[in-house]
């Protein structure tokens, strides 16, 4: 519930005051939220140092060594290549993370954050590609101002700013696609688990990458037929995944432009994961339009991605993937009522929103294609 603008200026200039901190922090019946409050902004303070341990664990494969069990931190730095004072720094500092945990006098162990780590792979390799997130914000005033010199994220999303997309050559797309594909993995059984394709004969998967997404449908769904439309060398790799998972009989992969080149028709459903955020208002709009026409009326869309707003990941979606596609230099998230209204405003209706198991990793929300 919002305050009314005049109670929310005496709200701010109490908190602000210096005497006020003091006094809360050390009456009984505030003293917690004060120091729940002083942790929060620290934590906000010191956000990119965490994200550095969690990097040095990930470059150094801590959370694998530790999975074979307790280790002291002599043994551990010699696994590591580290100084032992250095190792057991960083040791602490995975530990006060809750990424390892100290187990009695100078040993450890895998702690609750690693282990979910390591069944997680994507969210390493999510943590190893932000190193060029980490050069693109280093001045993010100038970001916010288009004056940024330095953009690794621009160069490394290669359909970005491209003319021509469709030229884009295999040793260019080969990097991205393997971290879609990576990020397609921790989501693919949460959009399938929110929205049944089990009465559906055929799906298309636009923008889908090396097919991670498509082959866990079909997996899922013997019935169903899927196609996958991206840019030529990135349906290559897609086509070479389909015949390595035994699917080529009943999955292919299209090569093309979403702006120059029609989508593939047959599909009785159409799915757009992490898509429509990774672009513009104007050709995200293209993006839906160009899903209408694969569509017969009566279709489906799928629309799968973190949104802005989510309860409890609000960071995650305005903090965090507001940046980063502010570097990557195309999209931004938008709340689930944008979304609607960009479909509705196409050709879609019967817009529902779909609860998911992690919501903080993805929205989903299925459309109708009208008549």
């Amino acid at each position: 519930m919002w305050l009314p603008d005049r109670l929310l200026a005496v709200r701010n200039r109490v908190l602000s005051s210096p005497g006020f901190q003091r006094w809360a922090a050390a009456f009984p019946f505030t003293r917690w939220l004060a120091r729940r409050r002083s942790r929060e902004l620290f934590d906000i303070v010191a956000g990119f140092v965490y994200s550095q341990v969690l990097f040095a664990c990930v470059q150094l494969k801590l959370f694998e060594i530790l999975a074979e069990g307790v280790q002291s931190s002599g043994h551990l730095a010699d696994r590591l290549g580290l100084p032992p004072d250095e190792a057991r720094r960083l040791l602490r500092a995975a530990a006060s993370l809750r990424l390892a945990e100290a187990r009695g006098r100078d040993r450890f162990a895998l702690g609750e954050l690693g282990a979910a780590m390591l069944g997680n792979p994507g969210i390493a390799a999510m943590v190893e590609h932000h190193a060029m997130a980490y050069a693109d914000l280093q001045d993010p005033v100038a970001l916010l101002r288009g004056e940024a010199e330095r953009r690794e994220l621009l160069k490394y999303w290669a359909y970005v700013g491209s003319e021509r997309p469709a030229s884009a050559a295999e040793h260019a797309v080969g990097g991205y696609t393997e971290l879609m594909a990576d990020s397609q993995r921790l989501i693919a059984s949460d959009v399938l688990d929110a929205y049944s394709l089990e009465e559906h004969h055929c799906l298309l998967d636009v923008a889908g990458g090396d097919g991670t997404f498509l082959v866990t449908a079909a997996k899922r769904w013997p019935h169903l037929r899927v196609i996958l439309f991206d840019l030529p060398a990135v349906a290559e790799r897609a086509r070479a995944r389909f015949e390595r998972e035994g699917l080529a009989d009943r999955a292919i992969a299209v090569g093309g432009d979403v702006l120059r080149d029609p989508l593939p028709q047959g599909a009785d459903v159409v799915s757009l994961v992490r898509v429509l955020h990774d672009h513009d208002d104007g050709m995200a709009q293209s993006f839906l339009e160009a899903t209408c026409h694969a569509l017969p009326e009566g279709g489906r869309l799928l629309v799968a991605e973190p949104m802005s707003g989510t309860p409890g990941a609000e960071p995650i979606g305005d903090a965090y993937f507001g940046f980063y596609l502010l570097a990557m230099g195309s999209g931004r998230p938008r709340p689930p009522v944008e979304v609607e209204q960009m479909l509705r405003d196409t050709c879609f209706d019967q817009v529902r929103q779909l609860p998911t198991r992690r919501p903080i990793l993805t929205q989903v929300m299925v459309a109708r294609r009208a008549g």
